[in-house]
Formats: C-alpha cells, structure tokens, sequence
C-alpha cells in the first residue's frame, strides 16, 4: 500500500480521531444520512479538506483493494499556524520572513522552497487548503529534509491572511514581471513575499493585496523562470539586504 494514504473505513476514522496531520479525503458520493456522515462530520470539526469521487477513482488509486469508499491523504508532518509563524520570529528577535505561495501544484517547486526557506532562515511558508500541493512524500524527499524544520500553515483564504498580517505591520511583496527591480527594492523588515502558481501567476484579488510588485531583472531571451527558482531568487536577495542591515546594525521592523 502507498505510504501516504489510509482507506477503509474503520481506518480512516482512527487517523481522524488520532489527530495526525491529513492532507486530504476521498469519498464517494453519497445522499443526506449516508454512512460517511460520522467521518464528514469528523472532518468538518477539523477544518480538513475533503471531496466526493466516484467509486472507480478510489479502485483505481487503491489497486481495488477494499477502500469502503473512503480514502486519506497523510501528510508528511504537522502543519503549523500563522501564530506559530509570528512567534517564532518573535523568539528569534526577528523582523517576520514569510514566504506565501498562490495555488503551487507541483510538489518538487513545493519541496525546493521549503529548502531555501530553510537556507535563508525565513521563519515559515503559507499555501492555500484549496487547488495547491499539499505536504506529501514528494515534497518531503524533494526538500531534502527541510520539511522537518520549515513552519508549513495551510489556510482557506490567502487573501484574508495576508490581510491579517498586513495589520500585524508586514509589508507584502509580490513577485511578477512589470513591478520594480528586485535588486532595487527594499525587501527588508516585516515581509510576506508572494509567488503565484506555475501557469498563471499571482490571482488578481491577491496581487490587489500586495504593497508591491517586484520583478528579477531578466537579460536573456526566456520571459520566466520557474516558480522555485524565482522564488528562491527572491528570498535569497531578501536574506541578502536583511543580513547586510544586520551587519551595519541597522533594525527594520
């Protein structure tokens, strides 16, 4: 059986109750009263993702072994909170370093992140519950082991969020083509820096939200980077300017 899901019934229901991390749950469609109504009700109770399939979905995703209509997603680890993400700046004495990520499908870009959030010290990642790649074995392998140590808060509304931390004095760049040069930006202090999916960048109610559009300076004849790569440039030119502020002793809140 694939080590990142759960099917079966009186299974499902244990992790449920457990309290692991879950990723996400499949069921199949079924009326008012049906018999998934004890574990919907779990699932609402736990703010968890879930959707409804049908029946050969789930024989095919578990060999048609028998599922009893229900399948789980584990996720590599615990998810964090934003408060979690906050304190942990504030236990370093830091200036908050947040990366947030719009709908990124691809669990390898997912994984590359999470390992240069680690290398540059930011102090957590926010990826929405809806349409984005979730903590699964993939990203875990491809960040190398940073999973372990990167602050993952998985939230229903982007837009909301970075409204809330906007109140709490974080000031939001997004990176896209058109805005000001990346390496003349100031990308110190409190800062929440935003990368849009693979396909179709940053949403529009989202870039709305930002405080900024930033863009890495492109000389060659390719339009785009990749979305790990252009977002790893952007932390590591964000590291660069903090740790050069920290150097001449001067404090950005």
């Amino acid at each position: 059986m694939n080590d990142e899901i759960v099917y079966g019934k009186n299974p499902v229901l244990e992790l449920l109750k457990s309290g692991k991390p879950i990723n996400k749950v499949l069921l199949i469609t079924e009326g008012p009263g049906g018999r998934n109504q004890e574990v919907i009700s779990l699932l609402r109770e736990r703010n968890i993702p879930y959707q409804f399939v049908d029946r050969q979905t789930l024989d095919r995703l578990t060999n048609r072994e028998r599922h009893q209509g229900m399948l789980a997603y584990v996720a590599a680890t615990e998810y964090a909170s934003i408060e979690e993400i906050l304190a942990l700046a504030e236990e370093r004495q830091e200036a908050p370093f947040i990366l947030m990520l719009d709908e990124i499908e691809d669990p390898h870009n997912l994984g590359a992140l999470l390992r240069t959030v680690d290398a540059v010290g930011a102090h957590g990642v926010i990826i929405p519950k809806r349409r984005s790649v979730s903590l699964t074995g993939t990203v875990a392998k491809t960040s190398a082991g940073a999973v372990e140590y990167v602050l993952v808060a998985r939230v229903s509304n982007l837009v909301q969020t970075l409204k809330e931390l906007k109140s709490k004095g974080c000031w939001v760049s997004g990176a896209e083509a058109g805005g000001k040069g990346a390496f003349e930006a100031d990308l110190t202090g409190s800062r929440v820096i935003v990368i849009g999916s693979e396909g179709r960048g940053i949403s529009r109610l989202l870039r709305e939200n930002c405080d900024e559009i930033v863009s890495l300076p492109m000389k060659g004849k390719v339009t785009s980077l990749n979305a790990s790569v252009a977002g790893s440039v952007m932390l590591y030119e964000a590291f660069r300017q903090r740790a050069m502020c920290e150097a001449r002793g001067t404090k950005h809140d």
